[in-house]
């Protein structure tokens, strides 16, 4: 019997410790959770959620327990997984704002140069209808000028052409030397503006017996300017002289048997506004019956 209890106590003290180490371990696994329940004031995780606890150690062997069950791996591992489910989450909303903001920001530098070039091409039409402007300034300021010459000059014509018909004694039908000269003549002033035609008929004899003959040659040549090239009357100026001398005559009388007409082409400068402006220019010639 006392062999037996000599025995016994050894065992029972190699059972009790395993149950000691469980206890204690229990009581550390204890107070761990309650230290980690502990609000943290930290806000510096990426997820903003305070850290993990450290693993807790169940049993005896602790967290090297090779004979640990499932369920334990399993809570040890959980919040790992979660919190890198979360991380995984979190940069996957990191990597699309950022692509959210690149994409603004490379539309708003498009649209930014777009209003560059628009900006641009405004100020090149700008600049091209300024030329223009000035250009048209320029050209209605020429215009001016030519029509204030044209006007200053109106009433002053210029000789530009002349031709003598001859006459015999006592006759006033044209020759056809005189209807080739007069074609001549007119003909050099179709389709033109501002010209008159001038015509004096001279005649031998005295008083007015000579005005009346000069009358007569004068009127056969303006009768001709009429029918023969449609000349407008009101572009003739006729006048019969008589016998009275020429400027060429009163400086160096000549003697005349017969009789002549001087036709004289005079312009003025309202051709030249015509050319300059590109317009028609109404004639400001007023009709004049023949004497």
């Amino acid at each position: 019997m006392k062999n037996s209890l000599l025995f016994a106590l050894p065992l029972a003290a190699v059972l009790a410790f395993p149950a000691l180490a469980q206890t204690t371990t229990s009581t550390t696994d204890q107070s761990a959770p309650a230290a980690a329940a502990t609000p943290s004031t930290s806000t510096d995780a990426a997820t903003g959620k305070a850290p993990l606890a450290p693993p807790s150690r169940e049993g005896f062997w602790g967290h090297l327990n090779p004979f640990a069950r499932k369920t334990y791996v399993r809570r040890q591992t959980e919040p790992i997984r979660d919190r890198v489910n979360e991380l995984d989450e979190l940069t996957s909303g990191n990597t699309r704002a950022i692509k959210d903001t690149d994409s603004r920001a490379q539309a708003g530098i498009k649209l930014a140069s777009d209003k560059a070039d628009a900006a641009d091409q405004h100020a090149v039409d700008a600049g091209n209808k300024a030329t223009m402007a000035q250009q048209t300034a320029q050209q209605a300021t020429t215009r001016v000028q030519t029509v204030e010459t044209v006007v200053t000059n109106i009433d002053q014509y210029k000789a530009q052409n002349q031709a003598e018909i001859l006459f015999r004694p006592g006759q006033s039908a044209l020759s056809k030397t005189a209807k080739d000269a007069i074609d001549t003549m007119a003909g050099s002033v179709k389709g033109q503006h501002g010209y008159i035609i001038e015509v004096q008929g001279f005649s031998a004899g005295k008083g007015q017996v000579a005005i009346t003959t000069s009358q007569k040659m004068a009127e056969s040549v303006v009768r001709y300017l009429v029918l023969e090239h449609e000349i407008p009357v009101y572009r003739i100026y006729l006048v019969g002289m008589g016998n009275a001398p020429t400027a060429d005559e009163a400086a160096k009388p000549k003697r005349m048997s017969g009789g002549r007409v001087e036709i004289s082409l005079l312009k003025n400068d309202l051709e030249q506004l015509s050319s300059n402006t590109g317009a028609p220019v109404a004639s400001a010639d007023q009709p004049q019956q023949p004497k």
